[in-house]
């Protein structure tokens, strides 16, 4: 008697092996174990003598009872690939054999005599497998494959470019018939460009969840049906220079979220001339290098795409290969492919991390290089954003006018979404960069689709997460706002203040050209401008014959600052001679010896004059010994504190009068103007800081996302290694001068400035968007990015530094009454669109009626589900919302007294709908 077990059932029970064979008539790709030589041998049941059998339709009589047969039939399932002995039915009635393949729930390789087929099991399996992990077709076909056989005895048939071949045209139709394409009596063919591609419900689409016109809205409430798109390049994404569109067009032309290729690639030829502007911000490598990035090898260097700014998820045909770099020619043609579905929204606002510089030239490039189709509408307003964690990296001025922390109606939008995306789909780029061209964006066009449904799905949390927040938020910016005006009212400044500080912001946010109100209107001390100020106090003396200058040549500020510049200069060759190895060449050596000798004999002729001065300081420089840090007295000797010191010119000791002050007499004059152009020095060294971390975030970030290979990494390492040094010396500078300003306070009595001028640690050295390692909840921005500059008068100082945190918090108050706006209004029309779709999917039932009886029963059913499906997301966002109005109306009690006439609709009364629709 032989025992048989099967690996695939649920029991562990021996069978013989008739009782096998009538268990598995309907589960025949099981795997089977057979008893044997004392231990179990793999046999299929095949081998056993199983033989499938494929009927025709249900009601149908078989009239010919010889079947045809395939005896060597392949079937790939989730327990492995299987070779099975396969009969059709080949009666008068019956079907081809592929549908007769498929109504068996298995996907034939071809329709003209299929020899391989894959279960549906199997293909679901492998498409949701793809979409959660990013597994390649290779490893997941090879893992089944090891299923069957994962010790290289049995010889496998390879069906892996079958496979693939059936995984493509899967996808193809799973996103058809998601799209109701199946349901249009017009068929496939008639498919318009971005028909297949799951839409935001929570994006204003005219017809849909907002009405097809809104010219009856009044100016003031047409900001709440803004369209906010996110727009950014990934380079991640490249493809090799394999096939071509010819050979491989792709199964989609156009229909998803890639623009049509023929037409964009005919676009490009065209324009193809057409010369990158360069930056003239902060150096974009994403334009200044758009013309001379490397593009060996590859098809593609990266995709560009436009997204939905505030919800993350992809536009129809806002996706398109870059050929070389990031120019303004592609991303043109993609922004405008994308945009050309919302012609009748109002306004636009456009997120952009070079929008400071693309932005310029854009309507000329429009008019005489887009095709006319794609045109914008004339009536459509447009703003332009650069996202919020770029920002740090742009120029002062970029930070104001392209910021949405201080523009009117975007709410808390930030314009990051498309790097959300890109950290999902950069796991799939190893296996599409080897892909042929119309096969990778088919993929890249699943995956943007699997995306943009989950977001759907999870839209209830997100946006009760969102306005719970947002409430929250709101109620103490206000409580802010209110407590801040009170003092100034409180203030000598008064209401008259506030009145003329609203006229100025409102000015602004209405015509950026105006004033910026954000800016310091007061002056700032410079380092340049505090010594241009001192010679011009050295002049008006000699003109009133009051000076003290006891040289010809060198008068007290002279000397003060020459002596900061010798310090600066010994501070870069100390560094730059620490530098050096013990392999360092004898060139290197040279020069730091040259600068060596040229240091010393400027500082030799310095200290002659300075001796005029300051007579103490002989005795020091004569004994040659070096203050400590901290300049304090010998309590044996009455000497500073000292030590035998090289005769290097880096090492020899200045004696400023900060070093010395509190040892021996110095003159006021020169404490005072030492104390001048410390503090000028400071802000100077704090300024360097600040944009030593942009340049050096940029880097870092530029280097993580788009260098690849050792020798690129070596040398972007040694430019990053470079700003670091620039950065250190900055922070020594700044150091240096907060102590010399702590020794002058003391004497000279000066007081308050350490508020603004705070020690400076290494973990400060951190960009705008670092936490520090804390959480979002309790992270704390480091304190140099709130400091811009030191004004030279303290009355200005005070008003303008009053003026300036009045406007923030006007505007962080503001933006969040905004944010719950638009929250409740995305909130009404993700409801409205849900609603929308499933009675499209309703009028899909008798749209189209099939020839037999069972295909329109399967078109009505898939119409049903589809439509429910819609109905229980809504109900369930419904459910989830219920509690929204009494939040908003609990925390909003006092709003309608406190909000600025010029915030827009009041957020109790949407303009269209009401709260209670999300009851």
């Amino acid at each position: 008697m032989q025992y048989f077990r099967c690996e695939d059932c649920f029991s562990v029970a021996l069978y013989c092996q008739s009782c096998v064979m009538n268990l598995h008539q309907n589960m025949p790709l099981h795997r089977l174990k057979k008893w044997h030589d004392g231990y179990f041998h793999p046999t299929t049941l095949k081998q056993l003598g199983l033989r499938i059998q494929l009927g025709h339709s249900a009601g149908q009589r078989c009239r010919k009872p010889k079947p045809a047969f395939d005896d060597d039939f392949t079937v790939i399932d989730v327990h492995g690939i299987h070779e099975v002995a396969l009969d059709f039915c080949n009666c008068e009635y019956a079907s081809s054999h592929y549908k007769q393949i498929l109504r068996a729930r298995w996907f034939p390789a071809t329709s003209t005599d299929p020899r391989t087929a894959a279960t549906f099991t199997v293909l679901e399996h492998f498409h949701l497998l793809s979409f959660e992990s990013k597994v390649s077709a290779f490893e997941f076909y090879h893992c089944v494959a090891r299923r069957s056989d994962n010790t290289g005895v049995k010889p496998i048939k390879d069906r892996y470019s079958v496979f693939l071949r059936m995984m493509a045209e899967w996808r193809n139709l799973k996103a058809l018939k998601r799209a109701g394409r199946g349901h249009d009596p017009a068929g496939v063919s008639a498919t318009k460009e971005g028909e297949i591609v799951v839409l935001c419900p929570a994006c204003p689409h005219p017809g849909k969840n907002v009405p097809e016109t809104l010219e009856d809205v009044s100016p003031g409430n047409r900001w709440i049906y803004s369209l906010f798109l996110a727009i950014d390049a990934n380079f991640r994404l490249k493809r090799r220079l394999v096939s071509s569109d010819d050979r491989d067009p792709g199964l989609s032309q156009g229909w998803g979220y890639f623009v049509k290729e023929s037409n964009y690639k005919a676009y490009l030829r065209e324009n193809a001339s057409l010369a990158q502007e360069k930056s003239n911000c902060v150096s974009h490598n994403a334009v200044n290098m758009a013309d001379t990035k490397s593009s060996k090898g590859l098809a593609a260097t990266g995709v560009g795409t436009v997204v939905c700014a505030r919800h993350d998820m992809r536009l129809a045909n806002g996706v398109g290969d870059l050929q070389k770099g990031e120019k303004y020619l592609n991303m043109d043609y993609i922004v405008f492919s994308a945009l050309s579905r919302f012609s009748s929204i109002p306004s636009v606002n456009f997120s952009y991390n070079i929008a400071c510089q693309w932005h310029k030239k854009l309507w000329h490039r429009v008019s005489t290089a887009l095709p006319l189709r794609l045109h914008p509408s004339s009536t459509q307003q447009y703003r332009f954003f650069i996202p919020k964690f770029h920002l740090a990296a742009h120029i002062a001025a970029c930070q104001t006018t392209f910021s949405f922390n201080w523009s009117p109606y975007v709410g808390r939008t930030d314009g990051e979404a498309p790097e959300r995306g890109w950290a999902d789909i950069n796991r799939v780029a190893a296996s599409t960069k080897e892909m042929a061209p119309g096969t990778r964006r088919d993929v890249l066009d699943d995956h943007f689709g699997d995306w943009n449904w989950k977001k759907v799905t999870g839209l209830g949390r997100t946006l009760l997460r969102k306005i719970t927040d947002a409430t929250h938020a709101e109620r103490d910016h206000r409580h802010a706002l209110a407590d801040l005006e009170g003092s100034i009212k409180e203030s000598e400044l008064g209401a008259v203040s506030l009145v003329a500080w609203t006229e100025e912001v409102v000015a602004w946010e209405s015509d950026h050209t105006k004033p910026n109100p954000f800016n310091s209107q007061s002056q700032e001390m410079t380092q340049a401008a505090v010594r241009l100020a001192l010679i011009q106090q050295d002049a008006k003396d000699l003109e009133e014959g009051s000076s003290i200058s006891l040289h010809s040549e060198v008068t007290p500020s002279i000397l003060i600052s020459t002596g900061l510049d010798l310090e600066n200069a010994q501070r870069r060759l100390w560094v730059d001679n620490a530098g050096l190895t013990q392999h360092s060449t004898n060139n290197q050596q040279t020069k730091i010896l040259m600068r060596r000798n040229a240091l010393q004999r400027r500082i030799d002729s310095w200290i002659d004059i300075q001796v005029l001065y300051m007579p103490s300081v002989a005795h020091f420089h004569a004994t040659g010994l070096s203050l400590s840090d901290e300049g304090t007295v010998d309590e044996t000797t009455g000497c500073p504190k000292a030590k035998l010191n090289s005769i290097k010119a880096e090492d020899i000791p200045l004696f400023l009068p900060s070093s010395i002050c509190n040892l021996t007499t110095c003159d006021t004059k020169l404490l005072e103007v030492e104390w001048s152009l410390r503090l000028a020095q400071a802000n100077d060294a704090l300024e360097e800081c600040r944009s030593h971390i942009r340049l050096r975030h940029q880097l870092l970030r530029f280097k993580a996302q788009q260098i690849r290979g050792q020798s690129l990494n070596t040398r972007a390492q040694k430019t990053i290694q470079a700003v670091e040094d620039r950065l250190i010396l900055s922070h020594e500078k700044y150091s240096c001068a907060r102590r010399a300003l702590t020794h002058l306070s003391r004497q000279l009595g000066h007081v308050g400035w350490e508020h603004k001028l705070q020690p400076l640690r290494k973990s400060d050295l951190r960009p705008m968007g670092d936490l520090g390692g804390r959480t979002q909840g309790t992270a704390i921005m480091s304190w140099i990015w709130h400091v811009h500059g030191i004004p030279s008068d303290n009355g200005d100082r005070f008003q303008d530094s009053l003026r300036i945190e009045w406007c923030k918090t006007r505007a962080r108050r503001n933006r969040w009454f905004e944010e719950i706006q638009l929250l409740l209004e995305e909130m009404r029309r993700v409801l409205e669109f849900l609603d929308w779709q499933a009675k499209w999917w309703e009028a899909r039932v008798t749209l189209r009626v099939a020839e037999q009886s069972e295909d329109n029963e399967g078109l009505v059913a898939y119409a049903k589900r589809q439509a429910a499906i819609r109905r229980s997301l809504s109900a369930k966002f419904r459910a989830s919302w219920h509690h929204v109005t009494a939040l908003v109306s609990e925390n909003l009690d006092d709003t309608e007294a406190n909000a600025p006439a010029e915030e827009g609709p009041s957020i109790d009364a949407p303009p269209h709908g009401d709260l209670d629709d999300l009851d």
